[in-house]
């Protein structure tokens, strides 16, 4: 099956909204605090409704969550629904660096099927369907390749910007990892392991939420990637919004090593 007009439009819609973020960027950001301290700014309320009207008037029959949203009774879990998160990594465009993105993902059957994650302040689109995963940067495409390491102790690890803790300490002690990149978005710290550029990232948060994972992973997958929680388990798109159990993305050649390490580091959190 074809999703061609699904995916056309996520990215006319991630590109129009990357517009205007970082028109609102450039200018004077009015920044509130939301229930955990958690940052949102008047861009992404208006990227949120961008987007949503204008997937709703393409796909009026498609339930639409956004972060920014009380989501429908009932959308959770529809044959088809849309998970949008204006701007992934608030707290990068909020300090005015570029570690940001925009994302819009499509749950079909429970299975991320179409994803987009566009970086506006670079102009880098990543974007995939269950035919492959690509990223659009300086004009040109390439098809997305996860790497090739096979040992979790050579994996480059990609951790949180703003969100760091001293658990991701533990894990690299624990995996015997030295190299370490942090970006803010959790989608972009995905991309770049369909990327092939990054192979591991781990994070033991329970905050994380499915509109968060649901682009990426539609993109990490056909790249030969894996998501799962903690202990293993696929992420589920169809019971809630949170994922409680922590996340690891992986080049999947390290997964299964990773999460039989790591499962006893977090016991307590299964």
């Amino acid at each position: 099956m074809s999703f061609a007009r699904e995916l056309a439009r996520s990215i006319e819609l991630a590109r129009a909204a990357g517009i205007e973020v970082m028109r609102m960027q450039r200018g004077e950001l009015q920044v509130e605090m939301k229930p955990g301290d958690e940052p949102v700014t008047v861009a992404d309320r208006l990227a949120s409704e961008l987007i949503v009207s204008g997937l709703a008037a393409s796909f009026p029959d498609d339930p639409i969550i956004s972060e920014e949203l009380v989501p429908a009774p009932g959308a959770l879990g529809s044959p088809r629904f849309w998970l949008v998160d204006p701007i992934d990594g608030t707290k990068d465009f909020i300090r005015g660096e570029d570690g940001y993105s925009v994302m819009i993902g499509l749950v079909i059957d429970g299975v991320p099927t179409v994803g987009v994650v566009y970086q506006p302040a670079i102009d880098r689109l990543y974007y995939g369907t269950p035919d492959g995963g690509y990223v659009t940067y300086q004009g040109e495409t390439h098809r997305l390749a996860v790497s090739s390491v096979a040992d979790a102790a050579d994996a480059r690890l990609v951790a949180s910007k703003s969100h760091r803790s001293v658990d991701i300490d533990r894990v690299k002690q624990e995996l015997g990892i030295a190299n370490e990149l942090n970006i803010g978005s959790v989608g972009v710290k995905l991309c770049v392991i369909a990327h092939g550029v990054r192979d591991l990232y781990v994070s033991p948060a329970t905050k994380t939420k499915a509109w968060d994972t649901c682009a990426p992973e539609a993109i990490l997958v056909p790249a030969g990637g894996r998501l799962s929680d903690l202990f293993g388990n696929p992420m589920d798109y169809t019971k809630e919004l949170g994922h409680h159990h922590g996340l690891v993305a992986s080049n999947g050649r390290i997964h299964d090593e990773v999460v039989g390490k790591l499962s006893t580091l977090f016991a307590h959190l299964a």
